[in-house]
């Protein structure tokens, strides 16, 4: 089921059509509040109420022309902007891509490097967002030219991709923010751990490299996952080696166990909410679908009456 979903996230006759479904687009509001920055707005004060630290992200990726990207660019300066007026400024999420990394490599950059200047100013984060594996030595790249000459920069990292551990080698010494998740590309087993027990043994392991380090003050961890029973493993390992639960955050999507993440607030676990908006939500449902089954029960009950 993975595997079809996954496809049905690149195929392009879907992605015109099926938005266009009357129940495909109700499913699709568990996981969005709607597909402006105004209905993100009002899901983040709710949320902010209860204590959840937030991230924004505009779905789209993969732009066609230079000038998109611009728009983008300009969206997010003002969200960073209106978000630092609240009493715990928004941090964003952005792709390398929906800034025109596939066009011209430069441009992209400067429009980081820019949010990453806005970022220091307004006191909030930008966290670069990882995409599939094509990208992510240049992904990585990117990172450490922003991380040379701005503090409040993440980036995330993909555990079940064979080459993550090298990868945070590699970053420590910047001293990175790091936002580990499983994986949601469809991507072959030469690179990639493709069975559950094969992933989760990795993001554990990725994880409690970071925590180690953020124990100390040279990182911040973000555990990007719904596996609540993952989060508690690792932080029984990180509570022998000495790290609080403080030092390990907890981001999951907005709509997804909900209860979950409360639970884990409860015990410790600074909690933070990634609200998704857009209107090219397409291929980014069909991901977090294949995240989890339970996802796919779920949409499938849209259509009953």
């Amino acid at each position: 089921m993975r595997t079809i979903l996954l496809w049905m996230a690149r195929n392009a006759w879907l992605k015109e059509r099926l938005p266009r479904l009357r129940f495909v687009r109700k499913a699709v509001r568990r996981f969005m509040p709607g597909e402006d920055a105004e209905a993100a707005f009002a899901a983040a004060a709710t949320l902010a109420a209860s204590g959840h630290g937030i991230l924004f992200t505009r779905l789209g990726e993969n732009l066609a022309a230079l000038a998109e990207a611009d728009e983008v660019a300009a969206h997010y300066h003002a969200i960073m902007d209106r978000g630092a007026t609240l009493a715990h400024p928004i941090e964003l999420s952005v792709k390398p891509t929906q800034l025109g990394l596939d066009i011209d490599e430069e441009a992209c950059f400067g429009h980081m490097a820019g949010l990453a200047a806005r970022a220091d100013i307004t006191g909030t984060w930008l966290w670069v967002d990882m995409e599939g594996s094509a990208y992510v030595e240049r992904t990585i790249a990117l990172y450490e030219r922003l991380r040379a000459a701005h503090r409040n920069v993440g980036i995330c990292l993909q555990a079940y991709l064979r080459r993550t551990p090298a990868d945070l080698r590699r970053l420590l010494p910047l001293e990175p923010a790091v936002r580990l998740v499983k994986g949601a590309y469809d991507e072959p087993s030469e690179i990639a751990w493709r069975r559950r027990p094969e992933i989760d043994g990795a993001y554990q392991a990725a994880a409690l490299v970071v925590a180690e380090a953020a124990r100390d003050g040279k990182a911040r961890l973000a555990l990007g996952t719904h596996d609540g029973a993952l989060v508690e493993r690792i932080a029984a390992f990180a509570d022998a080696a000495g790290v609080p639960h403080e030092r390990l955050e907890v981001h999951m999507l907005y709509g997804i166990r909900a209860g979950e993440l409360r639970r884990l607030q409860e015990a410790g676990f600074p909690p933070f909410t990634l609200i998704a908006y857009g209107k090219h939500w397409y291929p980014w449902y069909m991901r977090r679908l294949a995240e989890r089954p339970a996802n796919v029960g779920f949409a499938l009950r849209q259509l009953l009456p």
